[in-house]
């Protein structure tokens, strides 16, 4: 299991990053193709389509439904039911991003409901998002508190459920495992099928990820030996956790272990216990540090506070380097991890390219080895900080809109 981690590790980020790309392409067609008539063409990241239109969707049209947007695909010659394959591109997306964010099991994301969304605020005034999960091994219900990216997916998901006004559906779910069916419960991981609700399964979501990772293992051939299965993002947390310093038996809560054992053999009930004994282990490191560190800051420590963050600010965007800490790559900024690229700066990184290629084809020419291997390296980095930044510039954020009351009844 250690090694199936390991090698599947690296290739998260594609993963996730083909899941993105292709519910934002659909996303975008069946947003272009709704609005075209029938017979129109529509060109989309350098793909070309036909909107088609049939009599059979003019009769649902002119009886008050809704028809799905169609196109055919002019480089593949099909023909695509954009309304479904949207549909199922954003499902996909959602349960990936709620398992690699979360860490809990399949069946318990299944088992997630529009209850399960509760907030937390500590004797401080801070509120804490928080993910109620239902027990699914053991019979303890446990809590996580969710990150920006995790609210972000939940949001994303009740947004699409709620929209044009409706209410999420309340519906049973099956239980293979206990063969019985529960009470009828607004789930959030169910699709329409037709005119049909239907919980999604854990069947379709394994399904879904081999299909996936079988059309990129087409361009990378690592996914033919390491295709994913829900439990690995479970795996990939526990790791990621362990491996930045977060403490075992908190990594236990989180992940719902009873015993450390366990966790360790994985490198998730998050209750105001397991918070006060974190905050007891941070006021005792504070008690073991020098008694002058904790005096009142004097107006030069502030004003050099303050000068920080501005010499933080560089031309393509902000360092992320720690107060107090001086810049540890010589103002090389593009070979710096510590460097975030503001997105409005994309043009200026392509001028860079087109300087560094220049140069490289001097040093090429002057058989300046040394130079070459420095310029490649460069390159590299350039590229890289370019491609995060487009896509986290794709990911837009999510309005719930306010809060209102319902009408009451007659």
């Amino acid at each position: 299991m250690d090694d199936r981690t390991r090698r599947r590790q690296p290739l998260l980020a594609t993963l996730v990053e083909h899941m993105e790309n292709r519910y934002s392409h659909l996303h975008a067609l069946l947003g272009q193709a709704a609005a075209a008539a029938g017979g129109a063409t529509i060109t989309l990241d350098g793909r070309i389509y036909q909107r088609l239109w049939s009599r059979a969707d003019e009769r649902r049209v002119r009886l008050g439904g809704n028809a799905n947007v169609r196109v055919r695909d002019q480089i593949g010659d099909k023909s695509i039911n954009v309304t479904a394959a949207e549909d199922a591109a954003f499902w996909e997306w959602a349960i990936v991003e709620v398992l690699r964010h979360s860490g809990v099991r399949i069946e318990e994301a299944l088992e997630l409901t529009h209850l399960s969304i509760r907030q937390y605020q500590r004797p401080g005034g801070e509120v804490i998002a928080l993910l109620v999960v239902a027990p699914s091994k053991s019979d303890r219900e446990r809590v996580i508190p969710m990150s920006a990216e995790l609210f972000g997916v939940i949001a994303s998901i009740v947004r699409r459920h709620t929209r044009d006004g409706r209410t999420i559906p309340l519906l049973p779910r099956y239980d293979p495992h206990e063969r019985r069916s529960s009470a009828p419960m607004p789930f959030l991981f169910q699709r329409r099928i037709g005119t049909n609700h239907e919980v999604i399964s854990d069947t379709t979501v394994v399904n879904m990820l081999k299909r996936r990772c079988g059309e990129l293992a087409e361009h990378h051939p690592a996914f033919h030996a390491a295709d994913f299965t829900p439990h690995d993002f479970r795996r990939l947390l526990a790791t990621d956790l362990v491996n930045h310093g977060l403490p075992i038996h908190i990594g236990a809560a989180l992940l719902g272990h009873l015993n450390l054992q366990t966790t360790r053999g994985y490198v998730a009930v998050f209750n105001e216990d397991v918070v006060r004994h974190y905050q007891g282990f941070l006021d005792r490191r504070r008690q073991a540090r020098p008694a002058d560190e904790y005096r009142p800051t004097t107006d030069t420590e502030w004003r050099g506070f303050e000068e920080h963050f501005d010499h933080r600010k560089v031309e393509l965007g902000g360092c992320a380097r720690p107060y107090g800490t001086p810049c540890q790559h010589e103002h090389a900024c593009l070979r710096c991890p510590m460097l975030n690229i503001n997105p409005k700066m994309l043009p200026r990184l392509d001028g860079i390219e087109t300087d560094l290629l220049a140069r490289r084809a001097r040093a090429e020419q002057e058989g300046w080895l040394g130079e070459i291997e420095g310029i490649n390296l460069t390159l590299t980095f350039l590229r890289q900080k370019r491609e995060e930044s487009q896509r986290l510039a794709r990911i837009a954020p999510v309005t719930l809109g306010m809060p209102g009351l319902r009408p009451a009844g007659p």
